[in-house]
């Protein structure tokens, strides 16, 4: 019974290879990654873009003030339902769930940095011949922005992916579905060896954005 409730470590290796050996442990990551990227590309664009766009212009922000108190205390998983009846049992309904999670992130994030970029910085940026409103997007505010926004989506790859087994219990392919299959079957090495894969992956994307970051912001040091 003991072993039911928590398996010895010794089990997660030989489970590991016998699911690679199956093929199902790289089908189960890979349609995971699938609807991941989707949800993440869509959820952390549009948060940042409306985030950006509510920061510059009062009209957008008066225009959705109320929408965004009304949903944004909304859990991702009480829009199951809804993605199922929109989209069906599909990887497109995953990845709207995943998206939802993300896009309040980014959202907050993108509208937080770009309100706190130095107003100074604007009008000197003006004084120096840079008046129109494009000029000073992309000379000014995206780069003073950018920590902040940045931040934001780091935040946004552990959202997405805490998600990711919620948006899969449903029945949609990936590491959520196999993790339910398997604690229904008490098969409890198999769930902590899919716990663990989550916990690589994020790991892994996390590095690889830390990277990507420092780079950007290789302008600061």
């Amino acid at each position: 019974m003991e072993t039911h409730l928590l398996p010895p470590p010794s089990t997660i290796p030989p489970t590991l290879l016998s699911e690679i050996k199956t093929g199902i442990w790289q089908s189960m990551v890979i349609a995971s990654l699938r609807h991941y990227t989707i949800g993440f590309v869509v959820g952390s664009f549009l948060g940042v873009t409306l985030g950006v766009a509510v920061a510059l212009f009062a009209r957008v922000e008066a225009g959705q003030a109320w929408l965004a108190r009304v949903l944004r205390p909304i859990p991702p998983l009480a829009w199951i339902p809804f993605a199922i009846i929109w989209f069906g049992i599909t990887e497109t309904a995953a990845a709207f769930i995943i998206s939802i999670g993300i896009f309040w992130i980014n959202y907050f994030t993108a509208m937080g940095a770009v309100q706190a970029v130095d107003k100074d910085l604007i009008e000197v940026a003006r004084a120096f011949g840079h008046r129109s409103f494009p000029a000073l997007l992309r000379k000014v505010i995206l780069p003073g922005a950018a920590p902040g926004i940045l931040s934001g989506l780091r935040a946004g790859l552990g959202q997405g992916w805490m998600t990711v087994v919620a948006a899969e219990l449903f029945g949609i392919e990936g590491i959520g579905q196999r993790m339910m299959e398997a604690s229904g079957l008490l098969a409890t090495e198999v769930v902590v060896l899919y716990m663990f894969s989550i916990a690589l992956l994020y790991g892994v994307s996390d590095y690889v954005f830390v990277l990507i970051q420092q780079r950007i912001l290789a302008w600061q040091r």
